[in-house]
Order: C-alpha cells, then sequence, then structure tokens
C-alpha cells in the first residue's frame, strides 16, 4: 500500500496545485469583473461570470483527471491514453463502474483517487458556491440601497 502512496504523491500535490492556482485566477478574474463593469446589474453579467467560474473549475477538474491517467500509463497499467482517461474519470467522480480493474498492485491508487476528486470537486463546489453567494449579495445590497 506504501509504494500506491508513494506513486500517487506526485498527482495529488500536481492536483491541488492546479486547483489552487484555478481558483486563485478564478477569483481574483471574478473580483476584478466585478469591479470593471459599470452596470452591473444586468443579467448577463451575473450569468457570464457563474458561467466562467463554473467552466474553469470544470475544465480543472477534467486536466486533473488527465493527471491521474498519465500517471497509470506511466505505471503500465493502461496501453492507450482514452481507457487511461476512462478509468481515471470514474474514480475521480467516485463512480466506480468497475469494469475496468487496475492490477493488484496498484489497485489501491483508484480509492486515492477517489479521495483526492471528492476533495477537488468540494474546493470547486466551495469556488462556485462564494461566486453565487456574492450574486446574492451584491443584488442585496443594491435593493437596500434603492
Amino acid at each position: 500500500m506504501l509504494h500506491n502512496v508513494l506513486a500517487a504523491a506526485p498527482a495529488m500535490i500536481l492536483c491541488l496545485l492546479l486547483q489552487g492556482v484555478v481558483v486563485a485566477i478564478c477569483l481574483r478574474r471574478y473580483a476584478r469583473f466585478r469591479r470593471s463593469v459599470k452596470n452591473q446589474d444586468l443579467l448577463w453579467v451575473d450569468v457570464l461570470l457563474l458561467i466562467t467560474v463554473m467552466l474553469l473549475t470544470l475544465l480543472c477538474n477534467f486536466a486533473q483527471m488527465a493527471i491521474w491517467a498519465a500517471l497509470f500509463i506511466l505505471l503500465g497499467e493502461f496501453s492507450d491514453f482514452a481507457t487511461a482517461l476512462y478509468h481515471s474519470a470514474v474514480n475521480f467522480i467516485t463512480l466506480g463502474y468497475g469494469d475496468i480493474v487496475m492490477s493488484k498492485e496498484w489497485r489501491m491508487l483508484g480509492p486515492i483517487e477517489a479521495a483526492n476528486g471528492i476533495l477537488m470537486f468540494g474546493v470547486s463546489t466551495s469556488v462556485m458556491t462564494a461566486a453565487v453567494m456574492d450574486v446574492i449579495k451584491y443584488h442585496h445590497a443594491r435593493l437596500q440601497q434603492e
């Protein structure tokens, strides 16, 4: 089991770094865009902000699945990237079909990736929640001023 954790550590660290960078970019760009738009009562502004946050965090999660797929190929578990990516996605989102199973030696990487995926989707969800709460807070404050 220790060799599974050691093999997974670089992928987990890379995923954490990627998620941290994307979260920081999302929050900074969100705040900058929010300040720069003159007429913020327009519906399209809120929709654009929320869609952008959703897409960036989703793309980040897809990239993390690809990182895990690359690890699986590097370890010799899969011969093609498409199969490795499919298996990674099933693990990452904790779906766990079980139609493709890794060798006994590396089987624990599935639950390790699932734990990593739960954490990363949780972070993505919290960023999205923060954006939605900001939209609500902004419009509530505007209504209070009227």
